[in-house]
């Protein structure tokens, strides 16, 4: 296999991997304020599924502009960047909301909003974006879908197994939070790196 494809294919394997540990982050963020009831994660769910749906029509829209594994780099940097704020911005968005809607329903859909839609919409720019740099005859595109959105939910569930069964019990949710962002930086700088491998595609 070129380089080029197992490269975008891991990338893609990571991106559902940070999505899937992230939203789980989120219940576990919520919890000392709004608890951990279903109307919390039915509000996280709601958060990250609207945001996905809003990531995959940017990632598209972008891959339309001379698609590269530069600019596709980018995208991991830009959301390692917007990741890195929910570190800070988490207890005290938590105790102003906390303190101005009583409603936990309401309480966690506007704390899930306030942080973790812009780190989603950018992560679900991911698969699409990657789809196309693979994308070269119109006649393959359903497979290099298929092969990718495989990929990307074996990432997911691999981030959601990882992340519930072993990072909340080692770690604090800042350092989870902290390595998942310090990851999409380092494979976002992969990516830019690798930029080469566009000419041999």
């Amino acid at each position: 296999m070129r380089p080029r494809f197992l490269l975008i294919n891991a990338l893609a394997f990571c991106g559902g991997f940070s999505i899937m540990s992230l939203e789980l982050l989120g219940g576990r963020i919520l919890a000392p304020w709004f608890g951990s009831s279903i109307y919390v994660w039915g509000s996280i769910i709601t958060v990250f599924m609207l945001s996905l749906s809003v990531g995959y029509l940017l990632g598209g829209w972008l891959s339309l502009h001379s698609p590269s594994l530069a600019k596709f780099g980018c995208i991991f940097l830009i959301a390692a960047a917007i990741l890195v704020p929910v570190v800070y911005l988490a207890e005290p968005v938590m105790t102003w909301v906390f303190s101005k809607v009583e409603d936990p329903r309401y309480g966690s859909l506007a704390a899930s909003l306030a942080l973790f839609v812009a780190p989603t919409v950018v992560l679900g720019a991911i698969s699409p974006y990657s789809v196309r740099l693979l994308v070269r005859r119109k006649e393959e595109a359903g497979k290099v879908a298929g092969t990718l959105y495989f990929v990307s939910t074996l990432g997911s569930a691999l981030g959601t197994l990882a992340t519930s069964f072993y990072f909340v019990l080692w770690f604090e949710m800042d350092t989870i939070v902290g390595v998942l962002a310090g990851t999409l930086l380092a494979l976002g700088a992969l990516g830019v790196g690798c930029r080469r491998l566009d000419r041999d595609a």
